[in-house]
């Protein structure tokens, strides 16, 4: 019987994105990442419902930390400010340290068009969630839904310029980035089709 060791998640999900990344998602079975780490099957299952749960768990601490970023602007805040305080706390999830691990996920991912949807779904419902926070702020449609839209549509961006090799720049930074050319883009005089 295999001992029990602290930071049993932590490991698995190690062990399990080392193990994706070299011999394929579908190729590695729940077994084996938990014997590459001492542990049993049901260990694994114990922390995760399968083993694409290893790649997308926390996904409700992602979307709170956006929902603390809304709550955090203050009440007379125009929307796109609302937005980008949750697209700061957003960010704060990835710091430095997590860019190599985030680099090797997406890689995965990316391998793999049942894990991209599933990785499309997860922004999509980022989307819906701030548009209904910003909705309960009293921000009416459509503006609730642009607004979240083009927040996702931000940090998705932001995010993939992030894990690109060479990139040194914060995630929240490159975020700011991106916000600050929509909004440049959005000022620009609207001409009527010729």
């Amino acid at each position: 019987m295999v001992r029990w060791e602290p930071g049993a998640k932590v490991r698995l999900q190690a062990a399990a994105l080392d193990l994706f990344a070299a011999h394929g998602f579908e190729q590695t079975t729940t077994a084996q990442i938990a014997q590459s780490v001492g542990l049993t099957e049901r260990t694994f299952f114990r922390h995760f419902s399968d083993k694409r749960e290893v790649l997308f768990y926390g996904q409700e601490l992602f979307l709170q930390a956006f929902l603390d970023g809304i709550d955090a602007a203050p009440s007379d805040a125009p929307t796109m400010a609302v937005v980008a305080s949750a697209l700061h706390a957003g960010t704060s999830l990835f710091p430095e340290e997590r860019r190599p691990y985030s680099r090797l996920r997406q890689t995965v991912i990316d391998a793999n068009p049942a894990l991209e949807e599933r990785e499309t779904h997860k922004m999509s419902g980022l989307a819906t969630t701030v548009a209904e926070a910003l909705r309960q702020r009293g921000i009416p449609e459509p503006t609730a839904t642009l607004a979240a839209e083009s927040g996702g549509t931000v940090f998705r961006m932001a995010f993939a310029q992030w894990i690109r090799d060479g990139e040194t720049r914060a995630l929240a930074d490159i975020a700011t980035d991106l916000l600050a050319e929509l909004h440049n883009l959005t000022a620009e005089e609207l001409a009527p089709p010729a």
